[in-house]
Order: C-alpha cells, then sequence, then structure tokens
C-alpha cells in the first residue's frame, strides 16, 4: 500500500484558489502520475500540505517541517503538485533537501494530467498574478469604484 502525501505551491492555493481537485481527481482515477503505480496496489492519500511559500534562506527547513507532518503519519510518498512541477523554481532544491531529511520517502514530480502544455501554462498563471488589485488605499483614496 502506497501512503502519499501532496505538496501543492503556496501561491497556487493561497493566492489563486487552486482546491487542488484536479490533483485529487487523478489520485482517485489513477491519472497522470498516480498511473504508475501498480494496479494492484491500494494508495492512500494521507494528506495534501502548502509549501511554506518562495523560500527565504531557510525555505528548505521550513519545508522540511512541514512534510514532517506527513512523514509523522506514515506517509512513504511526496507528490510535488503540477503547480510545484510547472511553476516552482526551487523544486530541484526541495526535492534534493527532502530526499536528504528523508531518504526513505520517494518524491514524485507531478500529480494530474497536463491539461495544457507547461508554457501555456505559465503563460495563463503569470496573467493571473498580473491583474490590478484593489486595495484598501483605493477605498480611502475613492478610487475603488470605475467610473
Amino acid at each position: 500500500m502506497a501512503k502519499i502525501g501532496i505538496l501543492t505551491c503556496s501561491n497556487a492555493t493561497q493566492d489563486l484558489g487552486c482546491s487542488s481537485v484536479s490533483c485529487l481527481a487523478d489520485f482517485r482515477k489513477r491519472k497522470g502520475t498516480f498511473a504508475e503505480y501498480p494496479e494492484d496496489e491500494k494508495l492512500t492519500l494521507s494528506g495534501i500540505i502548502n509549501c511554506p511559500g518562495c523560500p527565504t534562506l531557510i525555505g528548505p527547513d521550513k519545508l522540511i517541517e512541514r512534510i514532517r507532518a506527513l512523514t509523522d503519519f506514515g506517509v512513504d510518498t511526496i507528490h510535488f503538485s503540477f503547480c510545484i512541477k510547472t511553476l516552482c523554481p526551487f523544486k530541484e532544491k526541495y526535492k534534493v533537501s527532502l530526499e536528504e531529511a528523508f531518504p526513505n520517502i520517494r518524491i514524485v514530480i507531478g500529480t494530474h494530467e497536463e491539461h495544457v502544455t507547461p508554457e501555456e501554462f505559465r503563460r495563463r498563471v503569470k496573467k493571473l498574478f498580473h491583474q490590478t488589485r484593489k486595495t484598501m488605499v483605493d477605498i480611502i483614496l475613492n478610487k475603488d469604484e470605475e467610473n
């Protein structure tokens, strides 16, 4: 039996509203990277956890502590979500840090099937992040309403 944890991107989940629904759907259907498991092997999703955000000097240490919340409950495989696979410039550093800290844990880069190319996904996510955002200052200065 594989006990799986999924590491998601904080930017995608907290700022852009990703609910991990595609990761979970492909987990249930054994699609994407979950298709790599033998059909007769039971898969258990033990937990989903966000990365600690784009790293500072202690980014990998913060990630290790978060992953420990899964490994302490017997997770044997950590899947980096599609968002991390496609968007995160630190994924290789994170992978190495986790492999060093948890040598018995398997790290898999990816979760669900790709619905668009990685380049197209990055382009579209970048566009989401560059939308004009209104803040409390806009209300104070009466700039929050479109004229």
